[in-house]
C-alpha cells in the first residue's frame, strides 16, 4: 500500500487505477467469440453520433482508431479523412472491420492487431489524431499507454471512458445477488494520472438520451451487460425474476424498457501542444 501520502499531490493515481483494476476480475472479454453479436449490440443508443459530433478533425488527417472493434467508429470517421487505422487484439474484429470496410468500397481503412497494452511509438509512428473510443477502461499499464499514445498524437487525443452511471442496472443486480460490486476506476484518476504527465485535458459528459429497449426478458438478459457466461443456474434464474420486476412494457410497441437502463459515457480529450 501507497505510503506517506501527505498532500493531493502525493497520491500515485496510475497506481490506484492498477489496483483498482486487479481486484475486477471480470474485467476480460473474449472479443473473439462476442465480435458476431457486438455490432448489433454496439447500434442501439445514441453514443456514437455524441462521439463523432465531439471530434475535431478534417479531410487532411490521419487518424489511429485504439480499440476500434468492429469500426462502429472507424467507418464513419473514414469517410471524413485521409486515412485511419483501427487498432485491436480481436483477430475477429478486424475480420470483421474489414469485410464492412469492402462491403462499402472503402480503401483508405487499415488495421492492426495488437493489444493495447503493446502500443509503442517506435512501432506505429505518428497520426494527426488518435481516437481510443471505450477501450481503455482495463488497461492496467494506464501511464505508460497514455505517454505513448501522446507521443503518436500530432494534433489531438479523444478518450471516452466509463460515465458514473453506465452500467447502473447490472450493478443494482449484483447487489440483488449480494455480491459486492467491483467498479471499474473513475475517470477522475485519468484525469489526474494525465495531469501528473503534465496533460491539462478537457472534459466532457456526452448526452445519450437513448435507454435500452428490449423485446423479451430473454433479451434483456442476453443484450444487457450482465456477463452471461459468469453467472450459474440460480443466478440466471434470478437475473429473470430482477429483469421483470424493473422492466415496463410500452403498451405501443410491446418493447421492455427502464429509462435508468442507458450508457454513460465521458469525453476526455486534450490538443498537443
Amino acid at each position: 500500500m501507497k505510503e506517506c501520502i501527505k498532500t493531493p499531490e502525493d497520491i500515485d493515481w496510475a497506481y490506484f487505477w492498477a489496483q483498482k483494476l486487479e481486484k475486477k476480475t471480470d474485467r476480460k472479454k473474449d472479443w473473439d467469440k462476442a465480435a458476431k453479436t457486438f455490432h448489433k449490440k454496439n447500434r442501439k443508443d445514441d453514443y456514437k453520433n455524441e462521439f463523432l459530433n465531439s471530434l475535431i478533425i478534417n479531410k487532411d488527417d490521419t487518424i489511429l482508431d485504439i480499440g476500434c472493434g468492429e469500426g462502429s467508429i472507424t467507418i464513419p470517421v473514414s469517410k471524413k479523412v485521409k486515412s485511419i487505422t483501427g487498432l485491436d487484439s480481436s483477430k475477429e474484429m478486424l475480420k470483421l472491420l474489414n469485410k464492412r470496410a469492402e462491403k462499402r468500397n472503402i480503401t483508405n481503412i487499415n488495421s492492426i492487431q495488437m493489444s493495447i497494452e503493446d502500443i509503442k511509438y517506435e512501432n506505429l509512428g505518428n497520426y494527426d489524431v488518435v481516437i481510443a473510443s471505450r477501450s481503455l477502461n482495463g488497461i492496467i499499464p494506464i501511464k505508460e499507454t497514455l505517454t505513448e499514445i501522446n507521443k503518436i498524437a500530432n494534433k489531438y487525443v479523444f478518450i471516452s471512458l466509463f460515465g458514473p452511471n453506465n452500467w447502473i442496472i447490472e450493478k443494482e443486480f449484483q447487489e440483488y445477488l449480494g455480491n459486492k460490486t467491483n467498479e471499474f476506476p473513475s475517470y477522475i484518476y485519468l484525469i489526474h494520472i494525465l495531469k501528473d504527465l503534465g496533460i491539462y485535458a478537457n472534459m466532457k459528459r456526452l448526452e445519450i438520451n437513448d435507454y435500452r429497449k428490449y423485446s423479451s426478458i430473454e433479451n434483456a438478459m442476453e443484450n444487457g451487460k450482465f456477463r452471461l457466461d459468469l453467472l450459474n443456474e440460480g443466478e440466471l434464474k434470478k437475473l429473470e425474476k430482477y429483469l421483470k420486476g424493473i422492466l415496463t412494457e410500452d403498451p405501443e410497441t410491446g418493447q421492455l424498457y427502464n429509462k435508468r437502463d442507458k450508457s454513460d459515457w465521458i469525453l476526455i480529450w486534450w490538443k498537443k501542444e
